[in-house]
């Protein structure tokens, strides 16, 4: 039950956005640059970083949602997606994907976390500034979406199919809705 009056149909995240389009929009946006924008990461190498930084967060809606997003990237890849989720310094990925999920990681628990070596060491594995950069704003970004969906105790499913289906319509469409979404009176 969430803690205050959000639309009880939409699920995580969109009712919250529903709830206050006005802090929606920049929030969209600024995943939809993140995640989908131009980037020599690849789509499916950021929605990854988004879906572990998420299940370090415990946060089951966006873990579940970024993984199905990473893997409809990955042409249905759940089991490269959930490898990472667990281990991923063992996990199918290349060891600059590693390195910064190594960042993520640590920027999951505190900024003050990562340091010289750990940058250093994803720049020798192949790591531009701007991927470190977006590494860092992906995981600090998702610790506030995370935050964000669990703080209102937004409505959660358990269905997978359902996750497969956001997942898909993420990859293929994005985070800015065609239309706009309806104004919520609370």
């Amino acid at each position: 039950m969430p803690h205050i009056e959000l639309p009880a149909d939409l699920p995580g995240i969109t009712s919250a956005f529903a709830f206050r389009p006005a802090t929606a929009k920049p929030m969209r946006e600024l995943a939809e640059t993140l995640l989908r924008g131009p980037n020599t990461l690849t789509s499916a190498e950021r929605e990854m970083i988004a879906s572990y930084v998420s299940a370090q967060n415990d946060c089951y809606f966006c873990h579940a949602s970024h993984r199905a997003a990473a893997a409809n990237h990955l042409e249905g890849d759940y089991a490269l997606v959930d490898a990472v989720r667990d281990k991923p310094e063992s996990a199918d990925i290349t060891p600059k994907l590693k390195a910064l999920l190594s960042i993520a990681g640590k920027v999951t628990r505190s900024g003050l976390e990562v340091t010289t070596a750990d940058i250093d060491q994803a720049r020798a594995q192949g790591a531009t500034d701007v991927e470190i950069h977006d590494t860092v704003l992906i995981a600090a970004a998702f610790c506030m979406f995370n935050r964000y969906v669990d703080g209102l105790a937004t409505l959660t499913p358990t269905d997978e199919d359902m996750y497969d289906l956001m997942g898909k319509r993420m990859a293929l469409q994005g985070y800015i809705p065609a239309e706009p979404e309806p104004v919520s009176t609370g």
